[in-house]
């Protein structure tokens, strides 16, 4: 019985030692500049096939545009900016007009997922080749 007494005030006074300084913390106003932003983290991945369902990634890039832009994504300042013009909106991406593609059928498969101004992100869509993938949303499918 003693030795449950020792462990049980042993244990309580560890975990007040360690913890205690994190309850102020906690507690304090943020003070951090980043704290102002919404989070915006998007993994993006690229595959040949119908849907993502069947379709291995053959890349995958990280893209992160809060507070600025940031990740494994080639072109990350003009894809946040881009984003940010369609107010996140994957589909209201513009493509470029100006560019001819074939009528071939080689589907590529984009996924998106992730946080966009702190609201859940989940985005597919199947273009029939790398040409017509590459003029729609230049910047954010360009990896």
């Amino acid at each position: 019985m003693r030795n449950t007494a020792r462990w049980a005030a042993t244990l309580g006074l560890t975990a007040g030692a360690l913890c205690g300084p994190l309850t102020g913390a906690a507690l304090s106003a943020p003070s951090a500049p980043e704290s102002l932003y919404a989070p915006s983290a998007l993994v993006l991945t690229v595959g040949h096939g119908e849907a993502a369902a069947g379709v291995t990634p053959e890349r995958a890039v990280t893209l992160g545009c809060a507070p600025g832009p940031s990740g494994t994504h080639p072109t990350a300042a003009p894809a946040c900016a881009e984003l940010r013009a369609a107010g996140g909106d994957f589909d209201a991406l513009s493509g470029d007009g100006d560019v001819m593609c074939t009528r071939e059928w080689d589907p590529v498969v984009i996924t998106v997922e992730g946080v966009w101004q702190g609201k859940r992100v989940s985005y597919e869509r199947t273009f029939a080749n790398e040409c017509v993938k590459s003029a729609y949303g230049s910047s954010v499918f360009a990896f």
